[in-house]
This record gives structure tokens, sequence and C-alpha cells, in this order.
């Protein structure tokens, strides 16, 4: 019997690609057909079908349909935190959360998800569907847990101890949150404002940032 040869870095990354694209194939037909038909009446079966893949392939990549609509939101938590690993490491921790958020934002290469078509539709889906809401969440907070991480790591310190990270990441993640929501609810239909939500996020920082100083000249003329 001959021997089986080890996988070649040429078909490994061969069967990458092919993930990649049954993965993306199956996130944007769970994206349309809950904007054509609406959440409820989405089955597990019917994304897997119009992405062309078996109802056991689609398990393989989703726990379900919810998790595959948003995985484009997931996909940029991971990209907003690779960019957030590569700040300069004297950039002080809401600045560097800041500008990675900054350069997602503005990669035209690999577009944030805003920018497809019909994601200002399923974020403003999110708010009254709870099962869209819960997934979302999710994955919200898992992307957080890693930001913690990563800015514990910039600040050498432990995150299970040091309140530092939770509080720059939960404070700059819900700048991102509120200005998401905010784009969300402009005209339903409407993917002409997608570039919009850049400004309307640095809008977001500096009325954190003015609130925070502010705060903080008020409590020292209290002292």
């Amino acid at each position: 019997m001959k021997a089986t040869e080890p996988p070649t870095a040429t078909t490994e990354d061969r069967r990458q690609r092919k993930a990649r694209k049954t993965r993306e194939a199956l996130a944007t037909a769970a994206v349309d057909l809950i904007l054509e038909r609406g959440l409820a009446a989405t089955t597990v079966e019917a994304v897997a079908e119009r992405a062309d893949v078996t109802r056991r392939t689609f398990s393989r990549y989703f726990a379900g349909k919810e998790d595959a609509a948003l995985d484009f939101v997931r996909g940029d938590g991971d990209r907003i935190n690779a960019l957030l690993r590569k700040r300069p490491a004297a950039e002080p921790p809401l600045l560097a959360y800041r500008s990675a958020v900054r350069d997602w934002l503005a990669d035209r290469e690999n577009p944030a998800w805003h920018v497809r078509p019909r994601m200002r539709r399923l974020l403003a889906l999110v708010d009254s569907e709870p099962a869209l809401f819960a997934a979302y969440e999710r994955i919200r907070v898992d992307a957080q847990e890693e930001s913690i991480r990563i800015i514990a790591e910039r600040l050498d310190t432990d995150d299970e101890r040091d309140v530092r990270p939770a509080v720059v990441v939960d404070a700059a993640a819900g700048v991102l949150t509120a200005a998401l929501r905010l784009w969300a609810r402009g005209a339903p239909g409407d993917d002409s404002a997608a570039a919009d939500l850049a400004a309307l996020v640095e809008r977001a920082f500096d009325a954190l940032t003015s609130e925070a100083a502010q705060a903080a000249a008020d409590r020292n003329s209290e002292e």
C-alpha cells in the first residue's frame, strides 16, 4: 500500500481558501435570506441550500442562522484586535484602540463589514430581534475580552487584578457601539452613508474624551 503523503503548503492553502469561501457563502446566504424573509421564516436548511452546501456542512461552521448572519461582525472584531496589537507600544491604550478602529474603517483593500450592501438594515434588525441581539452580544463580548487581554499586555499588568484594561476597552467599545447604532438608524436601505460612519465614530470618541476631561477638571476644582 502506498504511504499517504503529508499535505503540502499549497494543499493547506487551497483547503483554507475553500473553507473561507464556504464560510463567506453561508454568511452571505444567511444575511440575504433574513433580510428577504425575516428571521423567523429563515431556516438553517434554507441557508445551506442557498449556499449550495449540506445542512451538515453548515453545522461545521456555525451554531445557528444568527451566528452565520453576524459572522462579518465577528471577522471585523478580529481585525480590530489584530490592528490593536500592531499599535506602537508607547501609545496610550485608549488612543491605541481608537487608532485601530480608524485603521479598520479606512481599509479599502478589505472593507469593513458595514460597507457591504444592506449591512445597515441588518444592524438595525439586531435591536428588534432578541435572537440576533443575543448572538451580537456574544460576538461583541468575545472581541472585547480579547481586546482586554491585548491592553493588559501593553500595560504589562494582570487584567484580573487591574481594572484599567477593562475600563479602557469597555469605554472604547461602547463608543463604537453607540456610533454604529446611530448610523444604523439612518434611512432604511440607504447604503450611501456608509462612509459617514468613520466621521461619526470620530465624533463619538471626541465626545468621550471631552466628557472625561471635563469630569476631571470638575473633580479637581472641588478638591
